[in-house]
């Protein structure tokens, strides 16, 4: 009797990660399509005026060069204005900021830590003053390097209509370690088959955190009140609650720096997993019930979304199958369990594996050296599992845990 329930259930975990994955393997192939739709670009002429926030706790080893880059874009300088948010800091980082040219807002706040009450406190300190014409702001990460053509590639996005943008998240250290090499396949991965999947199928793509923009007179009108350990994810599903889908600008690039070892990778995803626990906990039902209210599939999506450290275990329980098939279930009936499952997991893994090369060669991004990395590759992906795990468990704790950034490039050595 129990066996038979164990079975049931795991029948159940087996059917919803089935879906899921092929959900988004089956959703994946428009980001491959998108490459060869043939949407005409347009160049406009700078027209929107942009405030640049950068919020940076202890970043005094990088700072200087992202301030240093953005005085150097290719945009009209009179445009756009650069803040960085000094926030607890304890080293030179307000220093070397002024010194490159940034003005600086120093805040000291022991009780709201991390880096969504910063931008809340300095979107309130900034675009509220009397002289304030800002059109949009544009938010980036004290570690960011940032291409030259940025701002006029959202210039031209919000020209066109659009209200909110995510930039394209690249790597300033893809070959530092296994660790770094790993995370820029993944997010190059979702930048192709992710994020420009949704852009073509007027989906909302999703804030990443850093690279975004977003209109004024939207964050005025909505508000920023997103301060988890997730807040681009959290500020995403408050937008489209509100009706408001984020775009995706392909070739506005940002690079960021990735963490070097197993360790800061590891606190630095457990982190987003208890956020997206956190934020499925208040968000999820009401996207559904949105979703199912005006029949917006776009709302369905984000729902599904943040679901993702849930659907990452259920995924992951589908590889106890063969022990459990040895050790706990001893009868032949259990054909479903015993025998289906597995191989299709096998051969949709193997096909899963097979379309990032093809998106990371349709943006350039594909080197045969990527190859030895595969096997790291599927080990860092492994540790979602555990990761995910500890982060459900996790989820009530909102301390804002620092990733130290230490390398030093300038934009000149990347492009």
């Amino acid at each position: 009797m129990i066996k038979d329930i164990l079975h049931f259930m795991l029948v159940i975990v087996q059917i919803l990660a089935l879906l899921y994955g092929f959900y988004y393997f089956s959703t994946s192939i428009y980001g491959i399509a998108e490459k060869f739709s043939k949407k005409p670009s347009k160049n406009y002429l700078p027209l929107k005026k942009f405030a640049i926030f950068i919020p940076a706790h202890n970043e005094e080893n990088v700072i200087g060069n992202i301030v240093e880059n953005l005085g150097h874009l290719n945009y009209p300088k009179e445009y756009y204005d650069v803040f960085v948010i000094a926030d607890n800091c304890s080293d030179n980082t307000a220093k070397i900021a002024e010194e490159g040219g940034a003005n600086v807002l120093v805040r000291y706040n022991e009780e709201k830590k991390g880096k969504g009450y910063a931008l809340q406190w300095a979107f309130r300190e900034v675009l509220y003053r009397k002289d304030a014409d800002y059109d949009a702001v544009v938010v980036f990460d004290a570690d960011n390097l940032v291409s030259r053509d940025f701002l006029k590639e959202m210039n031209n996005k919000l020209c066109d209509g659009h209200k909110v943008l995510q930039g394209y998240i690249d790597s300033k250290n893809p070959e530092d370690s296994w660790i770094t090499t790993s995370y820029s396949i993944a997010f190059w991965s979702s930048n192709r088959l992710f994020q420009c999947a949704r852009e073509y199928l007027g989906l909302s793509c999703q804030i990443g955190g850093t690279g975004f923009c977003v209109d004024v007179d939207i964050l005025k009108r909505i508000g920023w009140e997103a301060t988890c350990l997730v807040e681009d994810l959290e500020f995403t599903m408050k937008l489209m609650l509100n009706g408001i889908r984020v775009g995706w600008a392909h070739n506005a690039v940002v690079y960021d720096e990735k963490p070097l070892t197993m360790a800061q990778s590891w606190r630095q995803r457990r982190r987003w997993m208890q956020g997206f626990a956190d934020v499925c906990s208040r968000y999820f039902i009401k996207l559904l019930v949105k979703s199912i209210k005006e029949k917006n599939f776009a709302l369905f999506d984000c729902a599904i979304y943040t679901l993702q450290p849930y659907m990452i275990i259920m995924v992951g329980m589908t590889l106890l199958i063969p022990a459990l098939n040895t050790f706990v279930f001893d009868n032949e009936m259990l054909i479903i369990t015993s025998r289906f499952f597995p191989n299709f997991f096998k051969a949709f893994g193997v096909l899963q594996f097979l379309l990032i090369p093809i998106g990371l060669h349709l943006d350039g991004k594909f080197n045969y050296k990527l190859f030895l990395y595969y096997p790291t590759y599927a080990l860092y992906c492994l540790t979602w599992i555990p990761i995910s795990i500890q982060g459900i468990i996790m989820k009530n704790n909102k301390e804002w845990s620092h990733t130290l950034h230490t390398r030093t490039l300038s934009i000149h050595e990347i492009e």
